[in-house]
């Protein structure tokens, strides 16, 4: 076993220990944390595969900005977790049988894979041939030219649960002074301010 292959099974061992305790840790800032090691860990996975631009993107983007959000918002709102874990008990059975739904259409689909002819199967990654385009210009291609409307549409359903996220945690408060921008703009001078006409030495 060479240490392409020792590094792959390192990595695989703490994805999988990495998402299982995200799921089974009772801290939520440790469940963030665990998440942030399965995703430093898959992007090790990615290398070695040969798509080091996916790898970057998965810490910068998920790492660097997802999690780290989620970190942000698990510590600073005040979310009871404890209610939201009693809520969650009772729909485990139903997790536990999509989840099993889920297995058995991975084992199927995967039980009967084949290569397509042709198709050469490649050991170990290598670099780009000659002529060839790099792996981040031809993903780029696909992305923006095959498959720009499915990628435009992504983006407008991440948007609309970002917008969806911020409305269910939006929280108005009635002891904090905010800023009314049309109270400011429809504002009378006349009827804002007031002329006293004070006296030499009395004051107001």
């Amino acid at each position: 076993m060479g240490i392409a292959d020792f590094t792959f099974y390192v990595f695989a061992l703490v994805v999988i220990a990495a998402g299982f305790f995200t799921v089974v840790s009772r801290n939520p800032v440790h469940s963030v944390l665990w998440l942030i090691l399965a995703f430093l860990t898959s992007a090790g996975l990615f290398v070695l595969m040969g798509a080091e631009f996916v790898a970057m993107l998965l810490i910068i983007v998920y790492v660097g900005a997802v999690a780290v959000l989620f970190l942000f918002v698990v510590m600073m709102l005040d979310v009871d977790f404890a209610e939201l874990k009693a809520e969650m008990a009772r729909y485990v059975p139903l997790a536990g049988l999509i989840g099993l739904v889920l297995l058995m259409q991975l084992g199927l689909a995967y039980g009967t894979w084949v290569t397509g002819e042709g198709v050469e199967l490649l050991d170990a990654p290598q670099g780009t041939p000659e002529g060839a385009a790099h792996n981040t210009a031809a993903l780029g291609a696909l992305i923006y030219d095959r498959y720009w409307l499915l990628f435009q549409m992504a983006g407008l359903i991440l948007l609309v649960a970002m917008v969806g996220a911020i409305l269910l945690t939006l929280r108005h408060r009635t002891d904090i002074k905010r800023q009314d921008v049309l109270a400011q703009l429809y504002r009378d001078p006349k009827k804002a301010m007031e002329l006293k006409d004070v006296k030499s030495g009395q004051g107001l």
